[in-house]
């Protein structure tokens, strides 16, 4: 199952937490002897969620917004703990600059909502025939407000602005990505921690599944086994992608046939969420002994990841680190730019509890790094038609510099050490 479908079929992942550092599974190679490795981490408290409200408020108030809705979603669990699925019928939390926030919700969900709440009590609730952005502006009267800005999450759906936007017309509805990205985009140690026990199980997992394989395997045998040992070890997996032989020169796949065979590449890219926190990390090799082309494409690609460490100091903007990574590419004859053989895709993403989060290691993005934040670093190299090699390891911010969360993988030959 290639990346993009396993993602379809996936339930995004939900519950919170952070952490002691977990040992590693020592019987990771033995089949049915994964061990769990989430035992010691610890759900985020109460109190950092009310201090992530209480920089959103800052925020708001330094920006003159008067009020912020989201939707659900992660950034509705981030702030309240609330984890709800989106449909047709708005469930989300409006969070004035000053006072507390209120859920609002269907009728008949409003227990189920109660039951998630990490903190407060507010919780307005429509029926079928209702208009729930009404509960917005009677939300906003509330709180003193009769006019002035309300910012909506960056992800909210449109028929929700509209809603908000018709049922308070004295308002004006502006974009809240300086407000949730202020936030979000700078992780906790508590956030790190529980990012750092996500990494570690998909590391352990891919050591089960290197030492498991066998020639004729199917992906989606591949998966199926990197998935089951990411639930043994305590992780929830969020996807989990092979792509073998001709198959790893596209990103993200292809429906054609394959099947393992000695002298073949194969790459993974795998991921899994820890009380809501993501891991994401993408390992090639050869199934038996690598060819010298394969070597020399897997060593360049190598470089690259380490090129970007190296360039990933705090103040640079995040683009550059794209850009010194590909201009080595280009060195090496690739590209230029996106073409292939080459690499089409941006170095880089921000990740947390989502898989994909502001900001990107791509070109033109001028945020400049800083502590907390966190990035996969995954350059590839791709030939169409033969082969593709990725590696990709996640690291965060800190005062001294980029940490990795994962060792970046030795060698074509010992993949993981």
């Amino acid at each position: 199952m290639n990346k993009r479908d396993f993602l379809k079929a996936s339930v995004a992942a939900g519950v919170t937490a952070a952490l002691v550092h977990p040992a590693t599974a020592s019987s990771a190679d033995t089949p049915g002897a994964l061990q769990n490795m989430t035992g010691n981490a610890v759900p985020i408290s109460v109190a950092e969620r009310k201090a992530r409200v209480a920089k959103a408020q800052q925020l708001m108030r330094a920006a003159g917004i008067d009020a912020l809705v989201i939707e659900a979603g992660s950034a509705l669990v981030y702030f309240t703990g609330v984890r709800w699925w989106r449909s047709e019928r708005f469930t989300g939390v409006v969070i004035p600059a000053e006072g507390e926030f209120a859920i609002i919700t269907p009728y008949f969900e409003e227990p189920s909502i109660r039951e998630s709440m990490a903190f407060g009590d507010d919780v307005r609730t429509w029926n079928e025939h209702d208009n729930p952005f009404a509960l917005v502006a009677g939300v906003l009267k509330d709180r003193g407000l009769e006019q002035g800005k309300i910012a909506v999450e960056e992800t909210v759906r449109h028929f929700i602005v509209d809603g908000v936007q018709q049922a308070a017309p004295d308002f004006e509805v502006v974009s809240g990505k300086p407000i949730t990205r202020g936030c979000r985009m700078f992780k906790s140690p508590a956030e790190i921690a529980l990012m750092q026990i996500a990494n570690d199980v998909t590391m352990a997992a891919y050591r089960h599944v290197h030492a498991n394989i066998d020639e004729g395997m199917l992906p989606a045998d591949i998966s199926a086994m990197m998935s089951q040992a990411t639930r043994d070890l305590g992780g929830r997996p969020v996807f989990s992608m092979a792509l073998l032989n001709e198959a790893s020169a596209y990103p993200h796949g292809t429906e054609q046939p394959q099947t393992l065979q000695p002298g073949g590449i194969v790459l993974m890219d795998c991921g899994c969420s820890v009380h809501d926190y993501q891991s994401d990390i993408s390992r090639t090799w050869v199934f038996g002994e690598p060819d010298d082309k394969q070597r020399k494409v897997w060593n360049t690609v190598k470089r690259g990841q380490e090129l970007a460490l190296e360039t990933a100091t705090v103040g640079t903007p995040a683009g550059k680190v794209d850009d010194v990574v590909r201009a080595f590419y280009e060195s090496e004859g690739y590209g230029p730019g996106y073409k292939t053989p080459g690499l089409p895709h941006r170095l880089g993403h921000g990740i947390g509890m989502d898989g994909h989060e502001p900001v990107n290691f791509v070109h033109g993005e001028e945020t400049e790094l800083a502590p907390g934040m966190c990035f996969s670093n995954e350059p590839g190299l791709y030939i169409f038609g033969e082969f593709g090699v990725r590696l990709e390891d996640c690291l965060y911010m800190t005062d001294d510099g980029p940490q990795l969360f994962s060792a970046l993988s030795p060698s074509i030959d010992k993949p993981f050490g």
